[in-house]
């Protein structure tokens, strides 16, 4: 089986060496780690990737290879646990879901407040406690247009405002190749109007040709040379519903980091806000304040920013709004205070143009940035990159 797995990997076209494959069998000879399919998954990753930047790669390969062996035991008899919680959810029509209040920011949070302290023991099904099923602002697996989402999967509404547990987002992976050519056509727009330089370079074959018209003494033609000056910072949205853009952003960073030599990049997640982060792994270990970003990078630096805008819009307006922790500022002065360190800024949005109509959050940040917000299509990206060269 080991033997199969180290030649998945190398199909996927991650390069694993024979002498990493003998030092994951010498580990697993030793009490190192537990029998389970996590231990398994970050040791092999451990030794047998060496590079980061392939870990994105790596998760699909383990994953696909995990599903053939699942594939191949015997069906489970027992009841999935997941299948138990969902008998307490409601179906509820669309009338029943229009007819639930929405409390709004301040009361929401007060009323939070008060059911931590009385609650007691677990609920399902209801409107009122924490828990889950149902059509309570507090809990998971449930409906409420505007709610708490606490210690449990989505139910796939995407209401919520607040989120209270640990997420785990992964990095864009920047070598994906297919279907990128078209946006390295797009993008190379940007870098025809950034380049300048003294005429430093031979141009040889005008030489060649001015040298032969001139009777043969040699006449030396100089042309600018070549420099690809566009600087670029670029802020990525991760998690949530990103995921459903994932292959789409992966083709437009691969692209980005193929034709921008000076590229600079950090994540975020639904709006940026105090602190930003290059790695998904160590996003709460290792965060960038965000005023020292803006301070690094002048205004000579281009600013795009790519995420779908889709969010609840306490999180652009209302101090605390943020999903996941309590921001002091709101994201829109977050986001003016970007605009004015680098006027120079376009959003790329790759939520479907004729979605943006429905979406409040998005009609709020297309009004912060003046407008300029492109979808991430060969036409919106020409488009921004003719914005980004005025």
């Amino acid at each position: 089986m080991l033997i199969d797995f180290f030649y998945h990997l190398r199909a996927r076209k991650l390069p694993v060496s024979v002498q990493e494959y003998l030092t994951l069998l010498s580990v697993l000879q030793t009490s190192l780690m537990q029998p389970t399919v996590d231990d398994f998954y970050h040791l092999a990753r451990m030794t047998l990737v060496k590079d980061e930047t392939l870990f994105d790669r790596y998760d699909q390969a383990f994953g696909e290879f995990y599903r053939k062996l699942e594939a191949a035991l015997p069906a489970d008899k027992e009841i999935p646990l997941d299948w138990l919680i969902k008998e307490f959810q409601k179906n509820l029509s669309p009338e029943e879901k229009a007819a639930i209040e929405k409390h709004g920011w301040d009361k929401l949070m007060e009323l939070f407040k008060e059911r931590l302290e009385e609650q007691k023991e677990r609920h399902a099904g209801g409107s009122k406690w924490i828990g889950t099923g149902g059509s309570s602002a507090f809990g998971h697996g449930g409906y409420h247009p505007e709610g708490i989402r606490i210690g449990g999967p989505s139910a796939g509404n995407r209401t919520a405002i607040k989120v209270w547990e640990k997420r785990e987002f992964r990095d864009y992976d920047d070598q994906q190749e297919l279907g990128t050519r078209n946006f390295k056509m797009a993008l190379r727009r940007l870098r025809r109007f950034a380049r300048e330089g003294a005429e430093l370079e031979l141009d040889l074959d005008h030489t060649i040709a001015s040298t032969a018209r001139n009777a043969g003494f040699l006449d030396l033609q100089m042309v600018p040379e070549r420099h690809n000056t566009v600087k670029v910072v670029m802020l990525l949205d991760v998690g949530g519903s990103m995921d459903d853009h994932i292959a789409r952003v992966e083709e437009l960073f691969s692209a980005a980091r193929s034709e921008f030599r000076h590229l600079e990049v950090y994540y975020f997640h639904n709006c940026p806000y105090e602190s930003l982060w290059q790695d998904n792994q160590r996003r709460t270990a290792e965060r960038f304040d965000t005023w020292d970003i803006l301070r690094k990078y002048n205004e000579d630096w281009r600013l795009i920013i790519v995420g779908d805008a889709t969010m609840s819009p306490y999180e652009i307006l209302q101090p605390g709004g943020s999903v996941e922790h309590y921001n002091k500022e709101t994201g829109a002065a977050w986001l003016q205070r970007l605009l004015e360190n680098w006027p120079k800024s376009v959003w790329l949005n790759p939520e479907p143009e004729a979605y943006w109509q429905y979406r409040q959050s998005i009609a709020i940040v297309k009004n912060i940035m003046h407008d300029r917000m492109y979808g991430v299509t060969v036409s919106g990206l020409e488009q921004a990159m003719r914005s980004l060269s005025k």
